[in-house]
C-alpha cells in the first residue's frame, strides 16, 4: 500500500532569513517563491525544458545511469550577478565520502538559461537572504541543474547519503517530478538527534538550508510508470571562494 507524502509546512517569503536562524531551513511554497522573486510562476516554467537536455553524469562511483546535470558558478556581489568561467566542481571527502577529493567537469548550463532575468534576479534574492543572516559579503555560487530518472530502476537523488556540502548555504528547488515515488527529503541538526522529513512534490517549491547547522539527504525514487523523473536546481553559496582542490 503506497504511504502519503508528508507535505513541508510552507512559510511566508518575509521570514525565511528568521527560519534559517531559528531552525536551519525554511520552505517556501510556489506561490512563496514568485512572491519572494518578484516574478509570475510562468516565467519559471519557461526554464523547464532546459532539464530535458541534460548530459549524463559520468563520475558516479556506483556505477549508477540514473542522473543527469549540468553546472555552472557565478559570484553575486549586491546587484551583481556574474558567471565566472567554467571550472570543475569540487568536494573534500570529509563533505562528499563518495565523490569527494576529486575534479568534476560537467556540461555548462545553457548560454539561453542564464541569459533569462528570471535567473539573476533568482540569484540575488536568495543571496539576499544569505546576508541578512551572515552579513553581507560576495557570494560564491554553484548552480546544479539535475535529472535523476528511473529508466534504468532507482534513482538516488543523493548517493552520498545525509551530508553537508561545505558551503554556507543550500537552495534547492524542485522543478517537476513525473512518475515516481519516494525523494523524500531529509534534514537532521548537525550537531543534535532532531530531524524533519517531507516530500517537495510542487513544482518550484524552494528549500533553502544553512549547510553550516543542518546535513541533508533525499531518499530514492521508484517508477511508478514510464518516464519517471525528478528535476531539482541545486544551488550552493559559499563566502570567501569556491571550494578548491588542495
Amino acid at each position: 500500500m503506497p504511504t502519503a507524502n508528508l507535505a513541508p509546512s510552507y512559510i511566508e517569503p518575509s521570514h525565511l532569513a528568521d527560519a534559517l536562524r531559528s531552525h536551519g531551513f525554511g520552505v517556501l511554497s510556489p506561490t512563496g517563491l514568485a512572491s519572494f522573486i518578484g516574478c509570475p510562476l510562468s516565467v519559471l516554467e519557461s526554464l523547464k525544458a532546459d532539464w530535458d537536455d541534460l548530459p549524463p553524469d559520468t563520475f558516479l562511483k556506483d556505477g549508477g545511469r540514473y542522473r543527469r546535470r549540468r553546472h555552472s558558478c557565478f559570484i553575486v556581489d549586491g546587484q551583481s550577478a556574474t558567471q565566472v568561467a567554467h571550472r570543475p566542481h569540487y568536494q573534500p571527502l570529509q563533505y562528499n565520502a563518495l565523490h569527494g577529493g576529486m575534479l568534476r567537469l560537467f556540461e555548462p548550463l545553457a548560454a539561453h538559461t542564464v541569459a533569462q532575468p528570471v535567473w539573476s534576479t533568482l540569484l540575488r534574492n536568495i543571496a539576499r537572504v544569505c546576508a541578512d543572516v551572515k552579513g553581507e559579503r560576495p557570494w560564491y555560487v554553484e548552480a546544479h541543474q539535475f535529472r535523476i530518472d528511473t529508466t534504468h530502476g532507482i534513482g538516488r537523488p543523493t548517493p552520498e547519503g545525509a551530508h553537508r556540502d561545505g558551503v554556507d548555504f543550500v537552495a534547492i528547488l524542485l522543478v517537476g517530478r513525473e512518475n515516481v515515488s519516494g525523494g523524500e527529503s531529509r534534514i537532521f541538526d548537525a550537531n543534535g538527534p532532531h530531524g524533519q522529513r517531507f516530500t517537495l512534490s510542487e513544482p518550484w517549491t524552494l528549500l533553502l538550508l544553512d549547510d553550516h547547522r543542518v546535513i541533508h539527504e533525499s531518499t530514492p525514487i521508484q517508477p511508478t510508470a514510464d518516464g519517471g523523473h525528478r528535476d531539482t536546481l541545486v544551488l550552493t553559496f559559499r563566502a570567501g571562494g569556491f571550494l578548491e582542490m588542495p
